[in-house]
């Protein structure tokens, strides 16, 4: 899975460049012209994996069968033949009341009804009481009694509840854990083509739970699932096509499903289909089709969406620019835990765009983005606490996070690290070798203050 993330360094509205730091000591790198730069992060295998995870729970649209009601030609025909005892109609009378079709709905009513015709042996009945025990609609939520509906309509065959069985064993509600299990019943109902099934079976042979890890099994069922309209199934194929697993990679197939999954409103995919046309992999590059798509996720709570979004908004990229937007949604991300977009807040709240300047702000959010391991807010909060702005002046600090970003690669605090070991500052010995070590680093990692000071002292 790609997630894009747009991290910008920061331009005025009329689009004149900025320093990224005020005014302060000559040993504290600052920046004369910056241009908006992006970064993409590719997921690694962990993050991949937790995310299929999340995809392989049970989705079942609706809790009444997809079978059509047998109805007679009116409501008190199909009572009439529920009470004398009828199950199929005893099912169709629940769903009736279950949905408000022909009747107001009535989850007690549903509850009873199914209970009526499930206890004489009807699958489907079955299945759905077992649906209003996990749901908890019209009674108390119970797993295990869930469990219990769904096995004995799982026996006689039913996919819908092989596929809730399987869902079940996978989560641990209402049965001990079981992969094994969960995979056992995700094929059971995935053989009789429950398009559900399907994908969760593909995703257990993709993460190698309840089963030998295989990419081409996994490739097999997400494509039978999503051939069938399955959003989540149509996502994870797109993710293989665009990371080329056991398939040959494509970035026009990965747009083509990212793109059917994204037009049913599947946010991940409305979010990848955004990265796609941002870059322009698989497609003619957009701006406006990426604000669109971000805009979509954006707007369903995907937090790595409403980071880009809002860069899209500071840049003017796709959409007029506005920083107030941009504000708002870096907000929005940031308070979710985002550390890209956390960075991007305290910038706007060191520089004064978008929001009134404000350096306790920008400490507050640069140490929550540097927390999490982002380098560019570590160096800049290193910048903080060496000069004073927004908390306390403590020097021996600022070298702790300029030497945490130095190691995480940031250019800026790697000479940063370099000055202070040239000139003995922050608590760092003048030391010739280790001030060379570091600004050369930063030079070769493309800091062109870095390569003319390096100039002068080889």
């Amino acid at each position: 899975m790609i997630i894009l993330y747009r991290i910008y360094q920061k331009s005025t509205p009329n689009n004149r460049k900025v320093k990224l730091f005020t005014t302060f000591p000559s040993r504290i790198v600052k920046i004369k012209a910056v241009k908006p730069t992006t970064l993409d992060i590719y997921l690694n295998k962990t993050e991949i994996m937790n995310f299929k995870r999340s995809l392989l729970l049970p989705f079942v649209l609706s809790i009444v069968s997809n079978t059509s009601f047998a109805q007679p030609s009116n409501f008190n025909d199909l009572l009439d033949d529920a009470t004398q005892g009828k199950i199929t109609a005893q099912n169709n009378l629940a769903g009736m009341y279950y949905l408000g079709e022909g009747v107001v709905q009535d989850y007690a009513k549903a509850f009873e009804w199914y209970s009526k015709s499930a206890v004489q042996g009807n699958a489907e009945a079955q299945f759905n009481l077992g649906k209003m025990y996990d749901k908890g609609r019209g009674v108390t939520q119970d797993y295990v009694k869930a469990f219990e509906w769904y096995d004995k309509s799982a026996a006689q065959g039913n996919a819908e509840a092989q596929n809730s069985l399987g869902s079940m064993y996978y989560l641990g509600e209402g049965v001990v854990q079981d992969y094994a299990k969960a995979f056992e019943w995700y094929g059971k109902s995935a053989a009789q083509g429950n398009a559900f099934a399907q994908n969760s079976l593909g995703s257990m042979y993709y993460l190698g739970e309840g089963v030998v890890q295989d990419y081409a099994k996994a490739f097999e069922w997400y494509d039978k699932s999503a051939a069938q309209g399955n959003a989540f199934a149509q996502y994870n194929l797109a993710v293989m096509y665009q990371n080329g697993e056991n398939v040959t990679q494509s970035d026009a197939k990965a747009f083509e499903w990212y793109g059917k999954s994204a037009a049913q409103g599947n946010v991940e995919a409305q979010h990848s289909l955004a990265g796609m046309y941002y870059t322009g992999r698989g497609v003619v590059q957009s701006d406006a089709k990426a604000f669109e798509w971000y805009s979509k996720s954006a707007a369903q709570g995907v937090v790595e969406a409403q980071n880009n979004l809002a860069a899209m908004y500071y840049a003017g990229q796709g959409v007029t620019q506005n920083y107030a937007n941009a504000f708002e949604w870096y907000s929005k991300s940031a308070l979710q835990g985002n550390a890209s977009a956390q960075y991007n807040l305290a910038v706007m709240y060191k520089n004064g765009v978008g929001v009134t300047q404000n350096y306790v702000k920008a400490f507050e959010w640069y140490s929550k983005s540097a927390i999490q391991g982002n380098a560019s807010a570590q160096n800049d909060l290193g910048v903080l606490y060496d000069t004073g702005l927004g908390t306390m002046k403590n020097t021996a600090l600022a070298n702790e996070w300029y030497l945490k970003a130095a190691n995480n690669g940031n250019n800026l605090a790697q000479l940063n690290i370099g000055y202070n070991y040239l000139y003995g500052q922050n608590g760092l010995p003048k030391n010739r070798t280790q001030a060379l070590n570091w600004i050369r680093k930063a030079a070769n990692n493309g800091n062109a203050q870095a390569k003319l000071v390096l100039a002068g002292l080889e």
